[in-house]
């Protein structure tokens, strides 16, 4: 059975036999989709640099309780919505 490593809503990273659903980059606390042009550009320009920071989640949910934020780029209007009131953002959630 294939287990992947996701982290949870604790920051803590779990193996799980769940696929991760969005990625992000651990010191920058930031989560966005799988397929991001942004992270995708960033490995490809930095090979095993930016791997080191790659972090998995299960769920929307589960990366801003975890403390990190939405991407700019491929979460664009969540982006904004999350800069325009934390809080607020994060409370759609129930964090």
């Amino acid at each position: 059975m294939k287990m992947y490593k996701l982290m949870g809503a604790d920051g803590e990273i779990y193996e799980l036999e769940t696929k991760g659903a969005l990625g992000g980059n651990g010191d920058l606390k930031i989560y966005g989709k799988l397929d991001c042009g942004t992270a995708l550009a960033s490995m490809k320009k930095y090979p095993g640099v930016y791997q080191q920071h790659r972090v998995f989640f299960a769920d929307e949910k589960t990366a801003p309780a975890a403390g990190f934020r939405p991407c700019g780029n491929c979460l664009r209007s969540k982006y904004k919505e999350y800069m325009a009131d934390p809080e607020k953002y994060k409370a759609k959630f129930g964090l």
